[in-house]
């Protein structure tokens, strides 16, 4: 009994549910109309044949004959009554066929499913829930996101609205939970009060009422969200948002420095405190075809160089490591030994060349924005002539179009920008444009993680990836992850230094041959040395700077752990 009122009351939970109820009782109505014509007619016939049987037998006949069992006990002897069987038989066979399975999947087997799904996912997540991250959706840049949090031990959880999609992400392995974004119980229920950080990468709208929601509960904690315009920025922060991402913005502008680095300068690509990580061309300085051991950089200049791109593969510096013109260094130092680094081995008034930027969206326009301030020529290439801001620089067309390419200058740029959201034109488009101009530096976007390892075979010599910008820099606000995105895989992050690592050197530490990570640099207080005593032993409240893809800072968390986080 308990069983059927939980049925009928499934059934009646939501308007579908109510309309297929409705379509049942017209169902249930046409089979007793159909019962009632055919029993008569049986009557009506079986009286011209000279056949006699009570009502009783007519309806006991349409049953039997409906349902296909037809026992054969009662039968008709002319064409006319054998015609009406047929019909009758053809109309139950159709009607059980429609009836029966309508009857048992919509009130029987889907609310059993549905009560199944609902009971695995929450509606409200445990009372000692404490210290996770609250996400609204789960995009590219949230499944890096949840990738970061996972290694550093944070758990995050995602608010869906509709079951179904709690459903599959549940089965996809995410946390989530129930509930309606713009309602405050919904945070109350996700523990809002207790979070650590809440991230929101909805549409700007949405954004906003999400942020005024929360705060509508008294919630305190950060809240960071996407926006797509500079007008957003402004009325998200007005919702109560701590920090909004303009992520085209910032991939726009990483990638422009990668261009900008032609001239062998010292780009900085992040900082910590007065510790600068910066990226410099090796093609045309004084450095090409030497090996990194003969450049003497930490002797002249004082910098230590972290690393070496080869066309997208980062190697850890090696003395021998040759340098050839596509190499580009990864340095760490202080603002004035990068200056000293310039003043050595930049080259004075070099000429820059053309770019042409493919796409002129957010991130095309960030990248354009971003040549034009250092005073750089560059070509748009878009479908949509909206899209430009700047007329005379745009080219109007398909990329994939050779006459369109060679109007934007592709036989004399020096760098193309792939920017688009597709990671499949972007594959198809590196290609191509590998194809046309062996020679020239082609940096690629890409939306999703899986994508990258394919952008670099297609021939782009960076990737940049949108979910990697966006993961990183939301996990940054939680200051229990300090990571810089220097590239697509390779992180530097910033970690206090573990207990088990205090008092012992870093030549005996084994952190290189053990986790992948190389120590970029030691700092205490304010000041961090990028050229750390290899035999110094590491002091107590200290704080290591170390580079190293997402594995490697995974092997350094599980084989030092990781210190509680100052203040």
């Amino acid at each position: 009994m308990r069983f059927v009122v939980g049925i009928l009351a499934s059934v009646m939970r939501t308007g579908r549910q109510r309309r297929n109820l409705r379509l049942l009782g017209w169902l249930v109505l046409v089979f007793l109309g159909l019962l009632t014509a055919f029993s008569i007619t049986f009557h009506w016939l079986m009286a011209r044949e000279g056949q006699e049987h009570s009502w009783i037998t007519s309806v006991y006949w349409t049953f039997v004959t409906m349902s296909t069992l037809g026992f054969g006990d009662i039968t008709f002897h002319s064409d006319a009554g054998r015609l009406f069987t047929i019909v009758v038989l053809l109309s139950g066979t159709v009607f059980l066929l429609v009836l029966l399975p309508f009857t048992f999947i919509q009130f029987f087997f889907t609310p059993w499913m549905e009560a199944q799904e609902a009971a695995n996912v929450p509606r409200q997540l445990p009372a000692k829930t404490a210290g996770h991250v609250l996400l609204t959706r789960v995009g590219p840049v949230e499944e890096t996101l949840v990738k970061l949090l996972g290694a550093a031990g944070i758990p995050a959880f995602v608010l869906v609205a509709e079951q179904g999609e709690a459903t599959a992400l549940l089965d996809a392995g995410y946390r989530v939970m129930v509930g309606p974004l713009d309602d405050p119980a919904t945070y109350r229920a996700a523990r809002v009060e207790q979070a650590a950080l809440l991230a929101t990468t909805q549409g700007d709208m949405l954004n906003t009422n999400v942020a005024f929601t929360v705060r509508e509960t008294g919630g305190t904690l950060p809240i960071v969200a996407t926006a797509s315009s500079d007008t957003a920025v402004d009325i998200l922060e007005m919702a109560g948002c701590d920090r909004v991402l303009r992520l085209g913005k910032m991939l726009g502008e990483a990638m422009a420095r990668r261009v900008l680095g032609r001239d062998g300068r010292a780009r900085v690509v992040g900082e910590f405190d007065d510790l600068v990580i910066a990226e410099a061309g090796v093609a045309g300085t004084d450095l090409a075809g030497r090996m990194l051991g003969e450049a003497r950089l930490r002797a002249e200049t004082g910098v230590n160089a972290v690393g070496i791109w080869q066309r997208g593969v980062f190697e850890l510096a090696r003395p021998e490591a040759v340098l050839d013109p596509a190499s580009v260094l990864v340095l760490a130092g202080s603002q004035e030994q990068m200056a000293g680094y310039d003043a050595r081995h930049a080259i004075a008034g070099m000429a820059a060349g053309l770019t042409v930027i493919i796409g002129s969206g957010r991130v095309g326009r960030a990248v354009a924005a971003a040549l034009a301030a250092e005073g750089l020529d560059h070509r748009l290439i878009d479908r949509d002539p909206s899209r430009f801001r700047d007329p005379p620089r745009g080219v109007l067309g398909d990329a994939a179009d050779i006459e369109v390419l060679e109007r934007a200058g592709i036989n004399d740029c020096s760098a193309v920008v792939i920017t688009t959201h597709d990671d499949d034109v972007n594959i198809y488009l590196t290609l191509y444009c590998r194809r046309l101009r062996p020679d020239v530096q082609i940096l690629t976007r890409s939306t999703r993680e899986r994508n990258i390892s394919t952008l670099h075979r297609a021939g782009a010599d960076f990737v940049m990836s949108y979910a990697a910008t966006g993961a990183t820099a939301i996990s940054n606000l939680l200051r229990r992850i300090d990571i810089l995105l220097v590239a697509e895989g390779l992180h530097v992050f910033r970690v206090d230094t573990p207990p088990t690592l205090v008092g012992r050197c870093l030549a005996e530490s084994g952190i290189r041959p053990d986790t992948g990570c190389t120590v970029v640099a030691v700092g205490a207080g304010d000041h961090f040395d990028p050229n750390p005593d290899a035999l110094e032993p590491l002091p107590a409240e200290s704080e290591l700077v170390l580079v190293g893809d997402a594995e490697a800072e995974t092997r350094f968390i599980e084989r030092f752990g990781r210190a509680a986080p100052a203040g």
